[in-house]
């Protein structure tokens, strides 16, 4: 009697957690949830279990499928729009431009399609050829060349 209850219930907890999913919380962690629940409801018609049973199971469920969806989101690294901009930065390292301002105190600019940038370096004077040998935060480190 209860095997049959505890699938019908098993299978409204995991529709209505992947409907919250869909509806309020895109992007979050009720599907995972909810299709731990999915698998508990083919389970529970399949097997009858005590209620305590049936919880731990499911716990062991959610958990699984809280590691799965770890891996597959988080394992490969997560991507931000910040990421396009670091790769325009490094793609910079080991072109050549000339000073806007001079390099004074280990610091100047040199300006990059329509954005200038912070550079730092040996002293030179404005109109320098420099060559961009690497990138610290959102300061180009340049030589002469």
């Amino acid at each position: 009697m209860m095997g049959s209850y505890g699938a019908w219930g098993w299978l409204a907890l995991g529709l209505m957690l992947i409907a919250v999913e869909v509806l309020v919380f895109p992007g979050g962690f009720p599907l995972w949830i909810g299709l731990a629940a999915l698998v508990m409801a083919g389970v529970a018609s399949l097997v009858t279990l005590p209620w305590e049973g049936e919880l731990v199971l499911f716990g062991l469920l959610a958990i699984a499928a809280s590691i799965a969806a770890w891996r597959m989101n988080y394992r490969k690294g997560r991507t931000d729009a910040a990421d396009g901009l670091h790769d325009r930065v490094e793609a910079l390292v080991g072109r050549s431009f000339a000073l806007e301002t001079a390099i004074e105190g280990g610091f100047g600019r040199i300006r990059v399609d329509d954005t200038s940038w912070r550079v730092t370096g040996a002293d030179a004077p404005a109109g320098t050829k420099v060559r961009i040998v690497g990138v610290d935060g959102a300061t180009l480190r340049v030589e002469r060349g």
